[in-house]
């Protein structure tokens, strides 16, 4: 089978599959809600790099950096530790908004619903709710819960199942009665649904949830053969000018932010990290080395072989975005999209990046990702370093791994700029012959 037919083979597989998972109301709004609890996230992530800042432990004394790190310590517990609901919010809301429904009643019906279903007992005293049940443990319950509540709120919208408040009645006032048969008729399902669960041997939803859904579905995502995967979906819906990390990310960050808060719990508590595969070691050890396929690499690579005008002026333009993880100058100028000549890299690099990494980490060369959020912006090196718990080892993998990108990398750009070289002296000689016809 010639390149030809192998793309075209290629592109009839994957282009309805981008197409509907791109459209699908379900996706789109998880990858917003995790986008409307990003701020939060990142923010609580700043905090708990300052909270274990290297070496101030043996700085100052022990009470004082306890106290230190007291002090601190709300910012993340009131952030990242219950990012869950932060998310649920989100998906709501966005759920409902994308539809052109009243996108906060959405988001605060999708809440009071997970709520109903929580346990609320904390250490044998009522009253109380868990707050592991708002962060990783739950995500899965609260991400499930928000597209049941959400869905069955639009449903009864829908079928008109509000109350009508006479004109002159202030927007807000009619508004909040619209909602209120809707919203009553949802929790009163939930309410309905934690009864029943408590006459099962699970007793309660989330117990179902993490038995028979969330703990194989972790445990698949968090190994390196799905990673590999994952990776390469990335990379093929990007070579046929699908966004990758859209698509793929929609299906795979509920998976990864909660490998992530695993791993961030045990490191805040200083117990062994669970987990090599998180949301921080794809964003931060195969994306965030400048970008999508870890281009920072081919960057370098152009300016080092580089000789055509066309692959000078790619890397010129793609240099200062891609230090900050923006990669389309390259994508799109190089260009990656639809050019057989990277495929091979393209799709390989990021792959053997990944499995280098994480057996890396797998032999304790390389400290697991602690959790920490870093945002996807930050440069190369700086971001290794802060993901794996401002450990040095983080930003020297990152080294590495640009190193190995640039090897397999290094043919393909030598062809390449061969090819645009030629065809450039090509062009100029042209040039050169027609001038000098027209002045003779």
């Amino acid at each position: 089978m010639n390149n030809s037919k192998f793309m075209d083979l290629l592109e009839r597989i994957l282009m309805p599959i981008a197409e509907k998972l791109n459209n699908n109301r379900y996706l789109t709004a998880l990858r917003d809600g995790f986008l409307v609890a990003l701020p939060l996230i990142i923010f609580g992530s700043i905090f708990v790099v300052i909270a274990n800042f290297p070496f101030l432990d043996q700085m100052i004394s022990e009470e004082a950096f306890a106290a230190y790190q007291e002090a601190l310590g709300p910012a993340s517990d009131a952030t990242l530790t219950i990012m869950g609901a932060f998310v649920i919010v989100g998906i709501g809301y966005k759920f409902i908004a994308n539809q052109g429904g009243e996108g906060i009643y959405g988001g605060v019906v999708a809440l009071a619903a997970f709520l109903i279903l929580t346990p609320q007992v904390v250490e044998d005293v009522e009253g109380g709710i868990p707050i592991s049940a708002l962060g990783a443990e739950g995500l899965f319950v609260g991400i499930i819960t928000a597209f049941l509540a959400s869905t069955l709120y639009q449903y009864f919208v829908n079928k008109d199942l509000t109350i009508k408040m006479p004109a002159g009645v202030p927007d807000a006032v009619s508004r909040s009665f619209s909602a209120l048969f809707p919203v009553s008729l949802t929790l009163t399902l939930f309410l309905v649904i934690r009864i029943i669960f408590e006459f099962t041997p699970f007793e309660t939803v989330q117990n179902f949830i993490y038995t028979v859904l969330q703990e194989p579905l972790t445990a698949l995502g968090g190994g390196l053969p799905a990673t590999i995967i994952a990776v390469l979906m990335i990379q093929l819906f990007w070579f046929f000018g699908l966004h990758g990390q859209i698509i793929v990310n929609s299906v795979l960050d509920p998976i990864w932010y909660t490998l992530n808060n695993q791993n961030l719990e045990a490191f805040q508590a200083g117990t062994e990290l669970p987990n090599i595969v998180t949301k921080q070691f794809i964003d931060t050890f195969i994306v965030g080395i400048g970008g999508s396929g870890m281009t920072l690499a081919v960057i370098i690579g152009i300016f080092l072989i580089g000789r055509s005008r066309q692959l000078k002026q790619v890397g010129r333009v793609g240099a200062p975005a891609g230090i900050f993880n923006v990669n389309e100058p390259i994508i799109f100028g190089l260009p990656i999209i639809l050019n057989p000549l990277v495929i091979v890299p393209w799709l390989l690099a990021p792959v053997v990046v990944a499995v280098v990494t994480y057996y890396a980490m797998f032999f304790g060369l390389v400290p697991r990702p602690a959790g920490i959020i870093v945002p996807w912006t930050t440069p190369p090196l700086l971001s290794g370093f802060l993901a794996t718990g401002n450990a040095w080892q983080g930003a020297v993998m990152q080294v590495v791994s640009m190193v190995i990108v640039f090897m397999i990398w290094w043919p393909f750009l030598k062809v390449m700029d061969k090819q645009y070289y030629e065809q450039e002296k090509e062009e100029d000689n042209s040039s050169s012959a027609s001038s000098n016809g027209t002045e003779s």
